[in-house]
């Protein structure tokens, strides 16, 4: 299955399967290539956040007019955060951002309980790395990686490059099929 990618200097199109690692500068404004990527040509989509509640993202859903009767989110924080949370068709949760099998297993079920084009968006690595550690981080986008192939879905993953080392970008980096950089003035590269 293709899917069309609307974001500036990249492919018209990706397959089914396909890990895009978005690399931003820690303040880059990620919010407008996120929604872009999540409501064009998308039947469902997923939205795990380690970075903001499920509140916040409703807001930028909203705020970018995205379809949101398509949107699932997984909220990472509010259980820690001790937030009043109630689970819907639209807002799962984990018990924290360093719930690691659990962000999986719920990228797992959104995937088997889906039809036709699946997208997810992970905002952020950054976050998840801060919470678990590299490691536990690496291995989780793995796995989440090997869903999507095995469910010819797609996704796009936001690493902050600024509060990185290298090393520990390029680690990553080697993980997906393909990387967008966006820079500090707003200009968009990408590697497929």
């Amino acid at each position: 299955m293709e899917y069309t990618l609307a974001i500036d200097n990249t492919p018209d199109t990706v397959e089914g399967g396909t890990g895009i690692l978005l690399l931003h500068p820690s303040t880059g404004a990620t919010d407008r290539l996120d929604t872009d990527f999540l409501s064009t040509d998308t039947d469902a989509m997923l939205v795990i956040s380690t970075r903001t509640t499920a509140r916040e993202v409703e807001q930028k859903l909203e705020y970018y007019e995205v379809d949101e009767s398509k949107a699932t989110i997984l909220d990472t924080l509010s259980v820690e955060r001790g937030y009043t949370r109630r689970q819907s068709d639209g807002v799962k949760y984990v018990s924290a951002p360093d719930d690691l099998e659990g962000i999986v297993e719920s990228t797992r079920t959104f995937l088997e309980n889906h039809e036709g084009k699946l997208r997810i968006s992970f905002d952020s690595v950054t976050e998840l790395i801060y919470y678990a550690d590299e490691e536990r981080a690496l291995s989780a986008v793995a796995d989440i990686l090997d869903l999507l192939e095995e469910y010819d879905a797609v996704g796009m993953f936001h690493l902050a490059q600024g509060v990185h080392d290298a090393e520990t970008v390029e680690r990553f980096r080697e993980e997906f099929d393909g990387v967008i950089e966006l820079t500090e003035d707003g200009t968009i590269s990408s590697e497929f």
